[in-house]
């Protein structure tokens, strides 16, 4: 949902821009300068094409930033030598622009590169002062995608639950796993674990596409909270590899939550991928048995799972 959100808002935005153009073709003709036109003009074709491209595939996304990039390098190429009071704000245009719609590592460097090219287009308006503040503006304007993927990194890093999906993280399952053994231990109780395979996972993106691929994960969680009581706990172990923890629950206890579950994802008829296809396998702590050996035992056996 975020992310065809934001899909949504760089093509309105890349619709803006293109009326932007549009307007400044429009200006340059009620004030006679006609040899100025023609730039906005054509790039507002090339800049609307860019929006819709980016209601596209993530392949046409990415084409559609690098057409408003020529876009705006070719407008500042024509503004920038012209004697005009917003000759700083035509130099500072490419480095956010670029920072804007390329990546952090690719926008510093072109960023670095063309800073010679512009410097020369305004050379005849140029001072030290404003020469300086267009080197400070590059390296700083960097600084803030910076500290947004750092954000990122650390949230992601401390965040127990999975980008994709409303299930827990390994790391974070293991851990979860291991308390619920001690649990299990001390209280004398028993601890099961039902592993869920979902092998349409598999070939889902590649064939119909990352919404597909979401529709079965939301699926399958969505099914999962249904059948399952408020303290147990869904993971994902692996891209199309799931478990469910379910405390204090015997062997028996595990079958009937598998045929719950099994009923209730059979009857999930998705527009992609149609009937959803799943693998479930109970295993259960056996007394005595160490959490490391159970954690084991768990993992290879989703391994057989996911090859059987």
């Amino acid at each position: 949902m975020a992310e065809s959100s934001l899909t949504r808002t760089h093509a309105l935005l890349y619709a803006l821009a293109a009326l932007l153009l549009l307007g400044q073709a429009g200006w340059h003709y009620l004030t006679g300068e006609y040899g100025r036109i023609l730039l906005p003009a054509m790039l507002t074709p090339v800049v609307l094409t860019a929006a819709l491209m980016r209601l596209g595939q993530p392949e046409t996304a990415r084409l559609s930033a690098y057409l408003v990039l020529v876009a705006g390098y070719l407008l500042v190429a024509m503004e920038l030598p012209g004697p005009s009071s917003l000759t700083p704000f035509w130099l500072g245009l490419p480095p956010v622009l670029t920072l804007l719609l390329l990546p952090l590592g690719s926008a510093m460097l072109l960023n670095l590169t063309l800073a010679p090219v512009w410097l020369l287009l305004a050379d005849a308006w140029l001072t030290p002062d404003l020469a300086l503040g267009y080197l400070a503006l590059v390296v700083v304007a960097g600084l803030a995608p910076w500290e947004i993927l750092h954000q990122r990194a650390l949230l992601q890093a401390t965040d127990p639950m999975d980008e994709e999906c409303d299930a827990m993280r390994p790391s974070a399952m293991h851990d979860r796993l291991h308390s619920e053994c001690e649990r299990a231990a001390l209280l004398d109780q028993r601890l099961a674990v039902l592993l869920i395979h979902l092998p349409q996972l598999e070939m889902a993106r590649e064939q119909f596409g990352s919404g597909a691929h979401r529709a079965l994960l939301k699926a399958l969680c969505d099914t999962a909270a249904r059948c399952s009581r408020d303290h147990d706990l869904l993971g994902r172990e692996g891209p199309a590899d799931f478990w469910l923890l379910l405390p204090d629950t015997s062997e028996s206890g595990a079958l009937l939550v598998r045929q719950r579950l099994e009923e209730a994802l059979a009857r999930r008829i998705l527009l992609d991928t149609g009937q959803l296809e799943t693998r479930l396998t109970v295993c259960c702590l056996r007394q005595g048995e160490e959490a490391d050996a159970f954690l084991q035992r768990l993992q290879a056996t989703t391994q057989r799972n996911a090859t059987s």
